[in-house]
C-alpha cells in the first residue's frame, strides 16, 4: 500500500476496521483514526471483543466510513496489533490533537470511567 493510501485513511474522521471471529465471520467497527508514521493508529476499550479478536487473529480489512460504519470507499487488507502502553499514550495525544475538544472530552471521560489502563491502541499496517 502506498503513502497516499495511508494519508487518505489517516486523514479521514472514521476508519472501518473489520476483524474476524474464530469461525471467520467478519465484524466491522467504526473507530477514530490517526496517522502514525508508516501505520495507522486507533484507540479502543481494552477488554472489547474487537481487541480479543485481533489478539487471536491480526488480519483485518480497513477503509473509510461514516460515523455509523457505512463504508465510503474501498476496504483493503491490513494487519492489526495491540500496542504497548507508551504507544497507546502517543495515540491518545494524537487523537486529542486531531479531534479537538470532542476528542479531549472523550479521552477524559474514558479515563474517568475506565482508568488509565482501560483503553489500548491498535497499530494497523497496510
Amino acid at each position: 500500500m502506498d503513502e497516499a493510501s495511508l494519508d487518505r485513511l489517516g486523514a479521514g474522521k472514521y476508519l472501518l476496521v473489520t476483524s474476524y471471529r474464530k469461525n471467520g465471520t467478519p465484524v466491522p467497527t467504526p473507530v477514530w483514526v490517526v496517522r502514525d508514521g508508516d501505520a495507522l493508529g486507533v484507540w479502543t476499550v481494552a477488554d472489547s471483543w474487537k481487541v480479543k479478536r485481533i489478539r487471536a487473529r491480526g488480519d483485518v480489512l480497513v477503509g473509510p466510513c461514516d460515523v455509523r460504519g457505512r463504508p465510503t470507499g474501498d476496504q483493503v487488507p491490513a494487519t492489526a496489533e495491540v500496542c504497548d502502553p507508551a504507544t497507546t499514550a502517543r495515540y491518545r495525544r494524537l487523537l486529542a490533537r486531531k479531534y479537538g475538544l470532542l476528542g479531549r472530552l472523550t479521552l477524559l471521560g474514558s479515563r474517568l470511567r475506565r482508568g488509565h489502563d482501560g483503553t489500548v491502541g491498535l497499530r494497523i499496517t497496510l
